[in-house]
């Protein structure tokens, strides 16, 4: 089977390379409003931004930064199909501007879709780690003005429209995408505490991850096995380093990916060396922490895999398929990938 992949080099409040209900899947992390590091962006972007910041108004700013946001989830609501799943990774900001208060993006991002007409789906809570023991803010062991230390990230989940997705009876790419069993039950817990940057192997230009703010790979590689099927199109309007693209290469995905940075998207080609080697990595890991569980587990197995050596857990398990990228063609930022399933 072949994917395509195209990354646009333009200003994601208009994607205009995309037709209406053009993609199945949005997974995304976009630039956090009251976040210093994206200052500049929102500066640029809304001059009303810097006004508000440089008047020392931190609530105006962050509803100017959130309507930057906005336009882009207009655009996000237009070329998502009905029932397609959108996935946004979105962190809180604390800061001192008046007085020091926690800023809850996610609640903000979170009510912008239902605005426009998005259901909101159970989300998830996933820990990043943390490399230093400095982590307190205010008073420190004293009470009662320390601060709570924010250690995690809100992983959105919103269905566009109130209906989901209809398949065709046994339809071959959706049960093709199925999960294990054991991977459901990782995956679909409302906390991800085992997210390391585990597979996030491929290497970046030099300062690429400091501009990107890349989240691990495993991220967007678990909400596409989540929230999509086989031969899906992912879209990203936050692309980054492109994360969200080697995710849907991995699972044998399309996808659209738009970055206002054209030296992050120059650079993406750099990330591609031995991405055949790597989905194969990614494909065979999966098996094998499967039949690890198999061996390790007491639990009873009726079925066998239809394509792998192994017994699964469930009917709907049967006829996973697994896949590495066989080669790939490059033309002017766009992406074929020829996909291969892996044996076993």
């Amino acid at each position: 089977m072949e994917t395509t992949h195209r990354v646009v080099a333009a200003d994601a409040r208009d994607l205009a390379a995309l037709d209406d209900d053009a993609v199945d899947l949005v997974v995304t992390s976009p630039p956090y409003p009251m976040v210093e590091m994206w200052d500049d962006l929102f500066r640029e972007s809304d001059p009303a931004v810097g006004d508000a910041l440089d008047a020392g108004d931190g609530q105006r700013a962050y509803e100017a930064m959130h309507g930057v946001l906005d336009d882009v989830w207009d655009e996000v609501a237009r070329v998502l199909a009905p029932g397609g799943i959108a996935c946004l990774n979105v962190g809180d900001a604390t800061r001192t501007i008046a007085d020091y208060r926690v800023y809850r993006n996610h609640a903000r991002v979170a009510d912008a879709f239902v605005d426009r007409g998005f259901t909101p789906l159970p989300s998830v809570l996933w820990r990043k780690p943390r490399n230093t023991a400095a982590k307190f803010m205010g008073s420190g062991t004293l009470p009662p003005n320390a601060y709570v230390t924010l250690e995690h990230e809100h992983l959105l989940v919103l269905r566009n429209g109130d209906e989901p997705r209809d398949f065709p009876p046994h339809d071959p790419d959706r049960y093709a995408a199925a999960y294990f069993w054991e991977e459901r039950n990782r995956w679909f817990s409302d906390v991800w505490s085992d997210v390391r940057g585990r597979r996030q192997s491929l290497p970046a230009a030099h300062g690429d991850r400091e501009r990107s703010a890349a989240y691990p790979i495993e991220i967007p590689y678990r909400l596409i096995n989540m929230f999509s099927v086989r031969g899906d199109t992912v879209l990203d309007p936050f692309w980054g380093t492109g994360t969200t693209t080697l995710a849907a290469m991995a699972a044998a995905r399309a996808s659209v990916g738009y970055e206002l940075d054209a030296g992050l998207v120059d650079g993406f080609d750099d990330r591609l060396h031995g991405i055949e080697e790597f989905t194969a990595d990614v494909a065979r890991d999966r098996l094998e922490r499967h039949r690890e569980f198999v061996r390790d587990t007491e639990a009873s197995f009726d079925y066998d895999a239809t394509h792998y050596d192994t017994p699964v857990k469930t009917k709907r398990e049967r006829d996973i398929r697994l896949y590495r990228v066989r080669d790939i063609e490059r033309e002017a930022k766009r992406y074929r990938t020829s996909h291969e399933p892996i044996e076993g």
